[in-house]
């Protein structure tokens, strides 16, 4: 299964955390924007990122976003519902899914939303996915 994960700068080593256990079992990451995070990064390299994070998106069988998310990650979201991919919307805690916090795109029907720490998503990914 070839995967990408979506999420804010700040959850960068949890993006990692999943993609090291989705890779463990067997699992392909498409792209893994959270390897490219620096200070220096000129208009140039964000450009070529998004390229690769697009090129990501459009290779992967599933999207993973991980809340709370940041400026860039419901345009993943958006790409990821056009190419009508499954998408897991995966939060900590119930609060993201609330009326006062939620998006009107995480109630539609081909988007599964998980709520628990990162192993219990996982495990939910893994076998919803197969």
């Amino acid at each position: 299964m070839k995967f990408y994960i979506g999420s804010g700068f700040k959850n960068f080593e949890l993006v990692n955390y999943y993609s090291k256990i989705l890779k463990e079992n067997g699992w392909k990451h498409t792209y893994n924007w959270a390897n490219n995070i620096n200070n220096d990064e000129m208009i140039e390299d964000l450009i070529e990122y998004s390229k690769l994070e697009q090129k990501g998106i459009n290779d992967s069988d599933v999207v993973i976003i991980l809340l709370p998310a940041g400026r860039g990650t419901h345009i993943e979201l958006g790409m990821a519902l056009a190419l009508n991919k499954k998408i897991f919307l995966c939060s900590a805690t119930k609060d993201e899914f609330s009326i006062e916090n939620t998006v009107n795109f995480y109630q539609l029907p081909n988007i599964i939303k998980l709520v628990g720490t990162a192993d219990e998503n996982l495990k939910e990914i893994i076998k919803i996915a197969k």
